[in-house]
């Protein structure tokens, strides 16, 4: 229960909100309760003896018990008997019992509204922290886990919780009120005959207990395989054209259908065994209430002295039977609990991971960049395959360093460490003297723009794409850096202009404006230091003039690590840092490097550049 009620606290206004549908709760079962005693009026109010007033007991004196208030109502029902007739006393208990049902149902809706909020809440906070976490996971975490099954825990498992924990919070509290509330009036009514009702109880207990033993193991691999489910789905979505192109669709038809029909008999595993808590429960209790029936008659017709009278017995049994929805409620409860775990279980998995990427304590907040960048012996591995062995290298402020070589010898991880996306295994790296490691976070990155291959752009407009991450920005600095990224002049033709939506992941622009948006985003930005990741390689020639034409412009005053596979937009670089398997093999200037007998001298001749 501990995950329960971990649950639980993602609504943080619990303890307060929680306490007032316990009173609420308490009191709608209470006046639910009085609406079933009326069923003993009633039935004696239909009895043709008379009733005189000569014969009527004193009003009692107050105390607070089940006692003084069940006298108080037999008092006035029998004066209203003896006064007015029976019709009258039918009119009165009917009086009453509308009272009670309004009652009732008054405080069930007060208890469900707050009940309904305290739900709502905690599935708004859980579903906010598990996204906070999400964005502030390092990038290796993404490296292992799926992006189908992340969404499923975001999406399918957070409702599953909401429909399986948090949509049971009533259960909780109602039902074993009900259930003790409406004992204390069968104790009240008929000790002996309670105590046989006793006895079968537990079975029905147990035999729900054992059938739900097994739902949290089914429901976790249920939920796994949805995640997988969504998976291909994305993967999918995202690949259509190398699918056609291919000719694949019959074998993603057939990994989705496996995965499909596997979900498919899992689910529907799951749902036969909650389905059978519910016939086997109803089964039990009206088997408990035949036993009753023939108890509690046997009681009435053999012992005319007996306590239980015909009234009492007939009301009796009216309540027990409402005892019965309860533990059905229970039982249910008992088998969703078990789904809702499960879901809560993988959400956690997401809460409770930690990323190995943040700020030591005391972390140094760094305002500006002066000197230098520094790569003293940095060794770096994803898992157990070192991608970086013994790196040294020396960026001076206000240089531009081209990162050149073979595809998977380095270069990128490189420049993701000096943005701090991984930590070095070994070594360290420093700016202006200070390892990476001691500087907070947000003040490293803020000092670095980043322009990748591929430009991520985000379903929204142009303008707020090249303001994203910046507070207060005005209209006239982001049309001066679409300018400066030659980008102002094709966004005035879109159809509103700063304002265009661009779409999911800027399909509406060509490849070239994509770029173009992304280097309008990282001028506005205006940071020290640039990372440029094979910004160009993508594109068409015409695209890439325009693009290079825009980089040139922003990497003017700044220090720049660029990563390129065309040599021709390095040639200006004042080193040239050739990678191969992960160390440096060669380095220097274009020139100098074009003399040698090297890897980048190969690398010139096969690109053809004089």
């Amino acid at each position: 229960m501990k995950l329960y009620f971990r649950i639980l606290s993602f609504g943080k206004s619990y303890i307060y909100y929680l306490p007032q549908y316990v009173l609420f709760a308490l009191l709608g079962v209470i006046f639910g309760a009085i609406n079933l005693t009326m069923v003993a009026p009633i039935l004696k109010a239909l009895d043709t003896s008379k009733t005189s007033l000569e014969t009527l007991p004193q009003i009692p004196d107050f105390q607070l018990s089940i006692d003084y208030f069940t006298t108080l109502f037999y008092y006035g029902f029998d004066y209203v008997t003896a006064s007015y007739g029976k019709v009258a006393t039918l009119q009165y208990v009917c009086v009453v019992l509308i009272c009670s049902v309004f009652l009732a149902n008054l405080f069930r809706y007060i208890g469900l509204r707050i009940i309904n909020h305290l739900r709502t809440t905690s599935i708004q906070n859980l579903r906010s922290h598990v996204f906070e976490k999400l964005v502030a996971l390092d990038s290796g975490y993404f490296t292992n886990t799926r992006k189908g099954d992340l969404m499923s825990r975001m999406t399918n498992d957070i409702q599953e919780i909401e429909n399986n924990i948090l949509n049971t919070l009533k259960t909780v509290v109602k039902e074993p009120l009900t259930i003790l509330i409406y004992f204390g009036i069968l104790f009240y009514t008929s000790f002996e005959l309670t105590l046989f009702t006793l006895f079968f109880l537990p079975i029905t207990g147990g035999v729900i207990s054992e059938i739900s033993k097994r739902l949290r193991k089914k429901s976790t691999k249920n939920q796994q395989l949805l995640g997988s489910i969504l998976g291909i789905i994305d993967e999918s979505l995202n690949g259509l054209k190398i699918i056609e192109a291919f000719n694949a669709r019959g074998y993603i038809l057939d990994k989705f259908n496996k995965t499909n029909e596997q979900h498919a008999r899992t689910y529907a595993s799951i749902l036969n065994r909650q389905e059978v808590a519910s016939p086997v429960s109803e089964f039990l209790g009206v088997s408990v209430v035949a036993g009753i029936l023939l108890y509690g008659g046997s009681l009435v017709l053999t012992d005319p002295n007996a306590s239980l009278t015909a009234e009492t017995f007939m009301m009796y049994i009216a309540v027990f039977s409402q005892i019965m929805p309860s533990i059905k409620s229970i039982s249910r409860f008992i088998t969703n609990l078990q789904r809702g775990l499960a879901a809560a279980d993988r959400v956690m998995q997401i809460v409770d991971a930690t990323p190995k990427i943040q700020d030591k304590e005391g972390a140094i907040c760094l305002t500006s960049f002066e000197k230098e960048i520094r790569f003293d012996g940095v060794w770096f591995a994803y898992e157990e395959k070192d991608v970086l062995q013994d790196i040294y290298l020396q960026v001076a402020k206000g240089e531009m360093v081209a990162l050149v070589g073979q595809s998977g010898g380095g270069k990128s991880t490189l420049a993701d460490m000096l943005a701090r996306f991984y930590d070095p295994k070994k070594g360290n790296i420093t700016l202006d003297g200070t390892d990476l490691r001691d500087v907070q976070l947000q003040s490293l990155r803020s000092l670095i723009g980043l322009v990748s291959q591929e430009a991520v752009l985000f379903n929204d407009t142009i303008f707020n794409n090249i303001a994203f991450g910046l507070q207060g920005v005005s209209e006239e600095e982001v049309i001066r850096a679409a300018k400066i990224a030659n980008a102002h002049n094709f966004i005035l033709q879109t159809e509103q202009g700063y304002q265009t939506n661009i779409g999911d992941k800027g399909t509406k622009l060509s490849g070239g404006q994509r770029q173009r948006i992304s280097i309008a985003r990282a001028v506005l930005k205006n940071p020290p230091i640039l990372i440029l990741d094979e910004a160009t390689s993508a594109l068409d020639s015409e695209s890439e003039k325009a693009v290079q034409n825009a980089l040139t412009k922003l990497m003017q005053n700044r220090t720049s690590i660029v990563i390129a596979h065309r040599l021709s937009t390095i040639r200006d670089a004042d080193k040239i840092v050739v990678l191969q398997e992960g160390k440096i093999i060669e380095e220097g200037t274009h020139d100098s490097l074009a003399q040698k007998n090297g890897i980048y001298q190969k690398l010139v001749a096969m690109q053809n550049i004089k």
